[in-house]
């Protein structure tokens, strides 16, 4: 049984002040809940997310992360930095990244290879277009992105990789893929991990499905078979739209 792994994207939101009393609440309100929680702060944010969440089980990562240890890269982050933080997990290659920021597949990999060196846990997004989908690319564009994405990732390594599907079309615009579609999406991942690995590694990969995820649609996406968890953005903004979303099977 592969254990739930819910996760939130806070994006560009959340003053260190908000952050920290967001994540004081519900650590308070996840007391005795099991599930795997994380959330994504901005890095400003992180240092007093942690202090709020220090004796819980809920995992801070990063947003992003440079593809350096070091060196002249004005404004950016490296994972040598967040792990003097205390942070071990790092969400690479959302679509915002991509479209906004022109970030490659093998770009993403570089920063893949560097994050496990350094020792860290992946939350790797992956997702099509709606003029993707449209042109019936969704399993040209997966291939792609995850295949280049993983180059030269071992199977021992996959351990640390959790993959998210997100739709492009779906994030931030109110529209859901249905429970089947995402499912559909969701196995020919693990098939195509299953090809690029073994059938062991994929059976046990955790795949979440990110894309307009709330309390009203979540028991239905998570009751399929292989989708694993959710990377929530919008709703993992407020305690009262997250928490239902964690706890949706209690």
């Amino acid at each position: 049984m592969r254990k739930p792994y819910i996760a939130g994207n806070w994006k560009m939101n959340m003053t260190p002040s908000e952050g920290a009393a967001f994540a004081k609440e519900l650590a308070k309100a996840l007391e005795g809940v099991d599930t795997k929680v994380m959330i994504a702060p901005p890095f400003v944010t992180i240092p007093s997310v942690l202090a709020a969440v220090k004796g819980s089980n809920i995992i801070v990562a990063a947003q992003n992360m440079n593809d350096h240890i070091s060196g002249a890269f004005t404004g950016e982050v490296s994972p040598a930095m967040l792990k003097d933080l205390g942070i071990t997990n790092v969400i690479l290659g959302h679509s915002e990244r991509r479209a906004i920021y022109g970030e490659s597949d093998e770009f993403i990999n570089k920063k893949v290879l560097l994050a496990l060196a350094e020792g860290m846990d992946i939350d790797l997004c992956v997702g099509e277009t709606l003029s993707e989908r449209e042109a019936d690319k969704l399993e040209e564009v997966l291939t792609r992105q995850i295949t280049v994405g993983l180059k030269d990732v071992s199977a021992e390594q996959m351990s640390h990789i959790t993959i998210a599907y997100e739709p492009v079309w779906a994030i931030g615009t109110g529209k859901t893929a249905t429970p089947e579609d995402a499912d559909n999406a969701h196995a020919f991942i693990r098939s195509l991990i299953a090809k690029l690995y073994t059938k062991g590694v994929a059976e046990e990969l955790i795949i979440q499905y990110g894309g307009s995820v709330k309390a009203s649609n979540v028991k239905a996406l998570m009751s399929k078979e292989h989708i694993d968890g959710a990377l929530v953005g919008g709703a993992s903004l407020s305690v009262e739209q997250f928490l239902p979303i964690i706890t949706f099977d209690k």
